[in-house]
C-alpha cells in the first residue's frame, strides 16, 4: 500500500515512481522491506527450538493458547506501529505465535483424529489457513486506498489471535498429551468426548497409549540425543527434508509478494491485489480437494501429481517472461500475457494446494514414535522457518538478478523433491499412529535402520 510504502518504506516508493523502468525486477528489492517480512520467521525459529520442551511438559491445548496470546499483541503493536522498531517488533511477536502453535496444533489434530480420517483432519489445518490468506488479501484489496488501510489490515489480525485463545480454552488436550504428563483419568475422559463413546470402549485405546508413554519414559534419554539414533534416520530425514523441500517449491515467497510480483509483470497496483486474492482462492480449493482424497488415494500419489504439475508450470512461467521481458528483464509484458502468467500461477498454486501444502503439515505429524514426537515436530518447524527465513529474506534480490530465471531455480528443486518422495518416502495412510514403524519395516531403503517397536 503506498501509505504504509511512504510511512516506513519511501525509498521503495521512490524507486517505483522513478527507477523502475531500468529494469522490472528490481522495483521492490530492499533489505528493510524484506526483514518486515523475514524478521517473523527468524523469531518463529527461535521460538519452535523451546516449544518442543514446552509442547510436552505442558500440553498441546496450552501452548495453543500462548501462542494465541502472542498472536494478539503482535498484532496489536503493528497496528499501532509508528516507526520501524515497532513494526518489527510487532513482526517479531507474530514469529513466536507462530512457532508455538506450528508446533502443538498439528500434533494435536494428529493425536485427536482416528486413524482413517488423520489426513483429512490434518489438511483442514492447512484449508483455513488458505482461508486466513484469502482473507487478509481481499481486506487488504478493501483498504488499499485508504492513508490509514495498512493500519486496519495489520491490526485486525487481533481478531483470529482472540478466537484461536478462547478457542484453545474450550477445547481438552489430547489423550497422548495427558498419559505423557501422568493424568490418566483426564486422558481416558479426553478419549470419550473425542470418540464419542462410553468408558468401556476407550480402555484399549488407552492401554496402547500407556505403554507408548511407558517405553518413552524408561528410555531417560535427551530428546535431542534419541531422534540422532540410526533406528529414528528415516523419521529424522523427513523432518529435515519435507519442511526444506516445502519452502523450496517457492510458494511462500509467491504467496509473500504476489503483489509484488504482479506488478513487475505489468499488472497495476489493484489488478495486483485482486491477482493475489485469485491465486489465493485456488489454493483454497485444492486443499479442499486435498481434504476430500488424501485419506482414499493416499499422500504419495498428491505429492508425485502435485509436483508434475508444479514443475510444468514454474518452467512455463520462466520461459513466458524469459521470451516476452527480454534476458535485461526492460521490455514491458502485455496485459494478455500477465494474464496468462497469472493463470499458470494458478495451476502451480493448484498443485501445491493439494500435494506439498497439506501434506508438508500432515506428513511430520503422524511418522513420529510418542518418543521423539515433540521434538521431530520441533526439527520440522524449526527447520521450516530457517529456510523460510532464508529464501523471503533473498527472494527479490534474486528476482532482481536472476529474472525469470528465478521461477526456473524453483522448478528445479521441485524436480529434486519429486525424485525424494517416489523413493524414499513411504505410504502412511490409515495407519495408527502406534503401528506406523510397519511402513518404515516394509520399506526398501528404511527398512534396515528401524526395530520392530519404537
Amino acid at each position: 500500500m503506498p501509505p504504509f510504502l511512504q510511512k516506513f518504506f519511501p525509498s521503495v516508493l521512490r524507486k517505483a515512481a522513478s527507477g523502475a523502468k531500468t529494469n522490472m525486477y528490481c522495483v521492490f528489492d530492499s533489505h528493510l522491506l524484506t526483514a518486515f517480512t523475514s524478521s517473523l520467521y527468524i523469531a518463529g525459529l527461535a521460538s519452535s527450538l523451546v516449544a518442543s520442551r514446552l509442547t510436552a511438559a505442558i500440553g498441546r491445548r496450552n501452548i495453543m493458547v500462548l501462542g494465541g496470546l502472542t498472536f494478539f499483541a503482535g498484532a496489536a503493536v503493528n497496528g499501532g506501529s509508528v516507526n520501524i522498531v515497532m513494526l518489527l517488533l510487532g513482526r517479531i511477536l507474530l514469529g513466536f505465535g507462530v512457532g508455538f502453535t506450528n508446533q502443538a496444533t498439528p500434533v494435536y489434530l494428529s493425536e485427536i483424529a482416528p486413524p482413517k480420517w488423520r489426513g483429512a483432519f490434518n489438511t483442514g489445518f492447512q484449508f483455513f489457513i488458505g482461508i486466513g490468506v484469502v482473507a487478509a488479501n481481499c481486506i487488504n484489496f478493501g483498504m488499499a486506498k485508504h492513508s490509514w488501510g495498512w493500519r486496519f489490515s495489520l491490526g485486525l489480525a487481533v481478531v483470529p489471535a482472540a478466537i484461536m485463545t478462547i478457542g484453545a480454552l474450550l477445547i481438552s488436550d489430547t489423550p497422548a498429551s495427558l498419559v505423557e504428563r501422568g493424568k490418566l483419568e483426564q486422558a481416558r475422559q479426553s478419549l470419550i468426548k473425542v470418540r464419542g463413546i462410553d468408558d468401556t470402549n476407550v480402555d484399549a485405546e488407552l492401554d496402547d497409549l500407556v505403554k507408548s508413554s511407558e517405553v518413552a519414559k524408561a528410555a531417560h534419554h535427551e530428546p535431542f540425543m534419541t531422534i540422532l539414533e540410526r533406528q529414528y534416520r528415516p523419521h529424522l530425514v523427513m523432518s529435515i527434508a519435507i519442511p526444506f523441500f516445502q519452502q523450496l517449491t517457492g510458494i511462500n515467497v509467491i504467496a509473500f509478494y504476489a503483489p509484488v510480483i504482479f506488478q513487475s509483470i505489468g499488472l497495476g497496483n489493484n489488478s495486483a491485489l485482486i491477482a493475489a486474492i485469485v491465486l489465493g482462492l485456488v489454493n483454497l480449493c485444492a486443499i479442499l480437494v486435498s481434504t476430500g482424497v488424501v485419506d482414499r488415494f493416499g499422500r504419495r500419489f498428491l505429492f508425485i501429481v502435485g509436483g508434475i504439475q508444479m514443475i510444468i508450470c514454474q518452467v512455463a512461467v520462466s520461459v513466458l517472461l524469459g521470451v516476452t521481458t527480454g534476458v535485461s528483464g526492460t521490455r514491458q509484458i502485455s496485459k494478455g500475457y500477465a494474464i496468462l502468467v497469472l493463470v499458470l500461477m494458478c495451476i502451480y498454486a493448484a498443485g501445491f494446494g493439494w500435494s506439498w501444502g497439506p501434506l508438508s503439515w500432515l506428513i511430520p505429524s503422524e511418522i513420529f514414535p510418542m518418543r521423539v514426537r515433540s521434538i521431530g515436530q520441533s526439527i520440522t518447524i524449526a527447520v521450516n522457518f530457517a529456510t523460510t527465513f532464508v529464501l523471503s529474506q533473498t527472494f527479490l534480490a534474486m528476482l532482481c538478478h536472476f529474472k525469470f530465471g528465478t521461477f526456473l531455480f524453483y522448478g528445479g528443486w521441485i524436480a529434486l523433491m519429486t525424485i525424494f518422495v517416489v523413493f524414499f518416502l513411504p505410504e502412511t495412510k490409515g495407519i495408527p499412529l502406534d503401528s506406523m514403524y510397519i511402513v518404515w519395516k516394509r520399506h526398501w531403503y528404511w527398512s534396515r535402520f528401524v526395530q520392530e517397536h519404537q
